[in-house]
């Protein structure tokens, strides 16, 4: 069954102190293309995420967000008290020499000084977390999958409905294609006589059999007739069988529009050219949600 190329999934926990939340957004594309934002803590995963994210979505525009935000003391910053006190020390080294003079440090603008507060072990954090964080991407994941699943329901009955039109649309262009040849050839019968009439000449019926034979080979339709039913047909397997054909539906929908509009330059009747229309109306619909197909 199809699925959509649009969805929306997002998964939330609590994972050694912290909170991480993911959200990832797709939109249709003709390929995969990802966009990742992390913490900077969690970046060494992006490469691994990518990978989980093109095995399990194959195609579209991806937006992966994942945040995290420290809920205990296991997350938070240590003060580096060696760096701090070099940083001590040099101050005293540059002090004016008086001693009288007094030196005042404010604490916060020192815990700011490069070096002096650093995160945790990143290993560490990635080390405790890193199985709980990696389920909770893959609950998102399936999220957005069963969205797109959903959505892909939806778009195989729009297509299978407008299928529907085309093959009745085509079911009635074949059997006017007779009728057309015949009213041609008692149209071309009755002005001949008119003036063969005024002449005072008689029709060979040979001559207007070959008139007409030329004319039923100029409008003769059979051929995109039949190629057109079979695209319907693989059309039809694809939405129900294959996993990922939303390539190959574009294609189909451009090989039937192309066989309509073959038709539509063949065809000297108003009923089979109106009927063109309504085929190559549906062709457009069904083209416009293929770019939506997975």
């Amino acid at each position: 069954m199809i699925r959509s190329m649009t969805g929306f999934g997002q998964a939330q926990r609590q994972v050694a102190g912290a909170h991480y939340s993911v959200e990832i957004r797709s939109l249709n594309s003709r390929s995969f293309k990802g966009t990742i934002k992390l913490p900077e803590l969690w970046s060494s995963i992006e490469t691994d995420i990518d990978h989980l994210l093109r095995d399990r979505l194959h195609r579209g525009t991806v937006y992966f967000v994942m945040r995290m935000r420290a809920e205990s003391s296991q997350a938070a910053y240590q003060v580096n008290t060696a760096a701090l006190d070099s940083y001590l020390a040099q101050l005293e080294a540059v002090r004016p020499d008086q001693t009288d003079v007094k030196i005042t440090i404010d604490m916060a603008s020192m815990l700011l000084l490069p070096g002096v507060c650093v995160p945790p072990m990143p290993e560490e954090i990635i080390e405790k977390a890193q199985a709980d964080v990696t389920a909770m991407i893959e609950e998102a994941v399936g999220v957005l999958l069963a969205m797109r699943q959903q959505e892909g329901l939806s778009i195989v009955r729009d297509l299978t409905e407008n299928l529907a039109i085309i093959e009745k649309q085509l079911a009635g262009i074949a059997g006017r294609v007779g009728l057309v040849v015949q009213d041609y050839q008692q149209r071309l019968k009755r002005r001949i006589e008119e003036l063969l009439g005024v002449a005072g000449g008689t029709l060979k019926d040979a001559d207007l059999a070959r008139e007409v034979a030329i004319f039923a080979e100029r409008c003769d339709v059979a051929e995109e007739i039949s190629r057109l039913t079979n695209h319907l047909g693989q059309f039809r397997t694809a939405i129900s069988k294959e996993d990922q054909p939303g390539r190959k539906l574009d294609f189909l929908a451009q090989e039937m529009l192309r066989e309509a509009n073959t038709i539509a330059s063949k065809s000297n009747d108003s009923a089979i050219a109106q009927a063109v229309v309504e085929i190559k109306t549906a062709i457009d619909r069904i083209k416009e949600q293929v770019q939506n197909v997975e």
